[in-house]
């Protein structure tokens, strides 16, 4: 998490290398790579593919996290599910997500003070879910204010 909001208060864009940097340290490995073939989960029911412009995508999508004209808490839902969706690495995406979206919202100076119920399983392809999360986001981010005022 250090590594995360040190690169957002940089003003460090998110990039693959950037998550790479990330997903090392979280694996506790000397190198990870973005994933080389398509990877599968739920006991192989759930394919995500891999085509030449995967990974092109995926940085157009780290890139639009950064976009102010979308409000911060669904920028912040959105580039967690992105990781969800593209599954960059074989292991240990869940936790980069949450990284990801530290990233975010530190970015525009939100440090969350809470953050176990956003550590469940989330789906990239559940658009009701995708907008439960980012409502959930904007209540977690106003209780952090709201508590910080309070003290």
């Amino acid at each position: 998490m250090t590594l995360s909001r040190g690169a957002a208060s940089r003003g460090e864009p998110l990039t693959p290398a950037l998550l790479t940097g990330w997903q090392q340290l979280v694996l506790g490995v000397d190198e990870v790579r973005l994933r080389q073939s398509d990877a599968f989960a739920k006991d192989g029911r759930e394919r995500y593919g891999l085509t030449p412009h995967t990974w092109q995508d995926f940085a157009a999508c780290l890139y639009q996290s950064a976009d102010p004209s979308v409000p911060l808490p669904a920028r912040a839902a959105r580039a967690y599910l992105d990781i969800a969706f593209f599954h960059p690495y074989p292991n240990g995406d869940a936790r980069l997500a949450l990284l990801v979206l530290a990233h975010v919202l530190e970015t525009e100076g939100v440090r969350l003070d809470e953050v176990g119920p956003l550590q469940t399983t989330r789906y990239a392809d559940d658009p009701g879910g995708a907008l439960d999360l980012a409502a959930l986001v904007a209540v977690l981010i106003r209780a952090t204010h709201r508590r910080a005022t309070a003290r």
